[in-house]
């Protein structure tokens, strides 16, 4: 097999390039400089020249707050770009794998979102991604969506990197603890993201590690896997970090169709901490 994967900068296409390498899984890594997803010619050239059975699509605009004053661009990347490669999947008929988020949901409730629930973003950044949901929908059969939800990995910026930073600094942070959700490691979910694209077992999926906790408890989670006790964590509400964009408060995400589909569901979010912090000291 051989597979063509987007966004090959951010945490997550870094590691699912990684993770088929480990496999013996050909891989073609491309970011804007290779492939501008935007540009319909450009993405129709150069997946035809790469000669691949499969795309894992996770390039993405992800600038949440920066989205709501630039809705033009987070659209032209989320929504247009996402269809430019799903028009260009169906025409050579490749699977593509799209990775999309729980901001597609309107973050209400504690029930955890199921991979068919109705779907009713809260921010610019959400809604686009949605209509990048319904670009491959409506364009392709062979396809997967997997949503995913507050990754970390050892490419790039993320929550545990910006509280060890400050917890170093300052000695002492505040969480907010009334949004809920499961902390991903990305190294986790690109073994799975492999084996899902070597199936046909398509459709669209939920994927986090196991477990839940607040933001808050994240944090103190961290220090206390970090050695780093002597910082102090404060709960607080999120409306002590007014945001232009809205946050969902209930990321709980339902990933029984997993296991329905003979997929394993990912370790504890707590152990997968212990692993990246490791990760982390080695780097």
């Amino acid at each position: 097999m051989r597979v063509l994967v987007t966004g090959v900068k951010g945490q997550l296409g870094y590691d699912v390039v990684n993770e088929c390498a480990k496999r013996g899984i050909e891989t073609v890594g491309v970011d804007i400089e290779e492939m501008d997803i935007t540009d319909a010619q450009s993405v129709r050239s150069v997946i035809t020249a790469s000669d691949v059975d499969a795309v894992v699509h996770c390039a993405a605009y992800t600038a949440v707050d920066a989205a709501e004053d630039n809705v033009e661009i987070c659209r032209r990347v989320n929504r247009d770009g996402t269809e430019n490669i799903a028009k260009v999947c169906r025409d050579l008929d490749l699977k593509m794998m799209y990775i999309s988020t729980d901001y597609v949901f309107d973050g209400q409730g504690e029930r955890p979102w199921e991979p068919d629930d109705a779907r009713n973003p809260l921010n610019v950044y959400g809604q686009t991604k949605y209509e990048g949901e319904l670009a491959v929908e409506n364009n392709l059969e062979k396809f997967f969506i997997v949503r995913i939800a507050w990754v970390f990995g050892i490419n790039g910026k993320n929550f545990i990197k910006t509280m060890l930073r400050l917890g170093k600094e300052r000695g002492a942070v505040s969480v907010v603890n009334d949004q809920i959700g499961s902390p991903t490691y990305t190294y986790d979910l690109a073994r799975l993201l492999v084996d899902m694209i070597q199936t046909d077992k398509y459709g669209r999926y939920h994927a986090t590690n196991e477990g839940l906790c607040s933001w808050y408890e994240f944090a103190c989670e961290i220090f206390r896997q970090a050695g780093m006790n002597e910082v102090s964590v404060t709960p607080v509400d999120s409306s002590a970090f007014p945001a232009k964009a809205t946050r969902p408060s209930n990321s709980r995400m339902d990933k029984s169709k997993l296991s329905a589909n003979g997929f394993e569901h990912l370790p504890t979010w707590q152990d997968a901490l212990g692993r990246y912090l490791k990760e982390l000291n080695q780097a």
